[in-house]
């Protein structure tokens, strides 16, 4: 576990860089906005192939971190409704977050003849070094499913990595931040660093928001995992009784804001500070439809669930891997957060252009 989770530490720092000023940084944030404020659109992330033919008799078993997460959860069942439609053998190891039930899983993949093993969901593969060798010698391909950012390098030990656009998120949320303060954002962004993808996550805020507006002030709150629900509270009120000029806060997995908001209510921050984050999880969108959160990134996870399972397939049938996860961010606000759902869900308000995109790519119609 300690790999899984490391480096783990609360500290709040000012981060005063320098860097040289766009041309017109307002018209560069709102286009950022913008792009994001579309109806997403299905663009092919590689060539059309055969998937019924090259994935004939083959099996995937997949790994996620902890099926007790909503989020493994339905990204699963995404991925086994894909899976389905081509029809190969598609199996969810069910785990609690146990090293021993990670590594069970991987045994299980190996004496059970899988053609390919999936680790999904955030799990490190770096956790399961030598079983993922033992797994590469028993003749299995190795994927990881929504773990790197698109910067990041993946484990020796793992074939092909469906990449998450955590950076494009951060700028995403950085240029919100400026573009609602008017060009004059003084931002906390609460991180979790012990979370594999969160420090480009991080430094792609810090990057933004220093090149939009190189004299404005940011300051960043680490709090680990283990951690949220007894330190961002804190964390958060200590930082605006320090600086009450303070006015979003960007924590950014979006899961983080059920902690965030008492700390405004508690300082009389509400309604003066905003709070923007990143994820599309249910009830954070129910909170930015009860006016307690001004937007929040969405990704649809029945997309991504797609989207994962065409890497897979990619990788098994010997094709070129993806850039990133064909999974476009969407920008929900007041304006369209109700057709996420009441109560929100994790795939409404998407459309569903990616079903026919894929099933286009994979030769299915």
């Amino acid at each position: 576990m300690q790999k899984l989770l490391t480096g783990a530490f609360l500290a709040v720092c000012t981060y005063g860089m320098t860097a040289p000023a766009m041309a017109d940084p307002m018209a560069d944030a709102k286009a950022i906005i913008a792009e994001h404020e579309k109806m997403p659109v299905f663009a092919a992330p590689g060539e059309a192939f055969d998937a019924k033919a090259c994935m004939k008799d083959k099996k995937v078993l997949s790994i996620p971190i902890s099926m007790t997460i909503p989020f493994n959860v339905e990204l699963q069942k995404a991925m086994a409704s894909a899976a389905a439609e081509i029809g190969f053998t598609y199996t969810t190891w069910d785990n609690q977050l146990k090293v021993d039930q990670w590594i069970q899983g991987v045994s299980q993949a190996i004496s059970q003849k899988y053609d390919a093993l999936d680790i999904a969901g955030g799990l490190n593969p770096e956790v399961l070094g030598p079983q993922l060798s033992e797994a590469h010698a028993a003749g299995l391909k190795i994927s990881t499913t929504h773990l790197y950012d698109v910067t990041q390098e993946q484990f020796a030990g793992v074939d092909y990595s469906a990449k998450v656009d955590f950076s494009g998120a951060g700028k995403l949320l950085a240029a919100w931040a400026y573009v609602k303060t008017k060009g004059k954002p003084n931002v906390l962004i609460v991180g979790s660093s012990d979370v594999l993808p969160s420090i480009p996550f991080v430094k792609a805020i810090q990057s933004e928001l220093t090149a939009l507006c190189p004299d404005c002030t940011q300051k960043h709150l680490d709090v680990p995992v283990s951690e949220w629900a007894t330190k961002i509270q804190p964390g958060v009120q200590s930082a605006l009784i320090s600086d009450p000029g303070i006015n979003f806060v960007l924590p950014i997995y979006d899961s983080m804001s059920q902690f965030v908001f008492p700390a405004l209510r508690i300082t009389g921050s509400e309604g003066a500070v905003k709070i923007a984050s990143f994820n599309g999880t249910p009830f954070v969108l129910d909170m930015l439809r009860e006016g307690q959160v001004d937007m929040d990134i969405g990704e649809s996870l029945g997309w991504a669930g797609y989207a994962a399972i065409d890497n897979i397939m990619r990788m098994t049938c010997g094709l070129p891997t993806v850039a990133k996860l064909n999974v476009p961010l969407l920008v929900f606000d007041e304006k369209n957060v109700k057709t996420a759902g009441i109560p929100a869900n994790f795939n409404d308000g998407y459309g569903d252009a990616y079903l026919g995109g894929f099933r286009k790519l994979w030769k299915l119609n």
